[in-house]
């Protein structure tokens, strides 16, 4: 029995993982049973006992995908010090993460909510949930170098976050367009510019 449950989760990480990469260039919409049980040599039927419909296939990917990107890029920042080397580290790990095309097609959450932001139902309300998550720890950390006197005492924090989450956005869109790396590269020096000195080494 063991080694039964040891099959199916390895099946089911194999499975994710196939359909993140797939997600991150085509979209969640790209993904059916069907397929993944044939690029993967799996059974149709030995899928579908993990994931029975389509939606809840694209809800697990979300999830999956969360969790490698969790491990990327928030919890290396998470162990920087806290206030500014914590949020310059967030930076950096994203963009990092986008660099290294860890999926594919890039960031996968950039490439799904661009998928789903005018949509309605359980895909949609899955990916903001994620996004709000992002800005609020992006915000957070902004609040806490404000608080060391790292920042100016008058800074916005949802326009800092805004204006930061804009920048590694836009470097991944630019990168995977154009197969080139300059714009990781334009990202850190605006956002050198916009955190001051101790920020983003180029």
């Amino acid at each position: 029995m063991d080694g039964r449950l040891a099959r199916g989760a390895e099946t089911r990480r194999t499975t994710l993982r196939r359909a993140a990469e797939i997600a991150s260039v085509e979209g969640l919409d790209g993904l059916t049973i069907g397929r993944l049980a044939t690029e993967l040599a799996l059974s149709k039927s030995g899928i579908f006992a993990h994931f029975g419909s389509k939606e809840d296939l694209q809800l697990a990917t979300i999830g999956y995908a969360e969790g490698i990107f969790v491990e990327w890029v928030v919890d290396p920042a998470l162990a920087a010090e806290r206030g500014l080397p914590r949020l310059t580290a967030l930076c950096e790990r994203w963009l990092d993460y986008s660099r290294a095309r860890v999926f594919p097609g890039g960031c996968f959450f950039a490439a799904v909510t661009a998928e789903f932001d005018a949509r309605e139902g359980r895909v949609h309300d899955a990916v903001l949930l994620r996004r709000q998550g992002w800005v609020a720890l992006m915000e957070s950390l902004i609040t806490d170098a404000v608080e060391l006197g790292e920042l100016p005492a008058d800074t916005d924090a949802g326009q800092l976050a805004f204006e930061l989450d804009a920048l590694v956005r836009a470097a991944n869109a630019q990168a995977v367009l154009t197969s080139e790396d300059t714009a990781y590269d334009r990202a850190r020096t605006g956002i050198s510019h916009r955190l001051g000195e101790r920020s983003v080494a180029t």
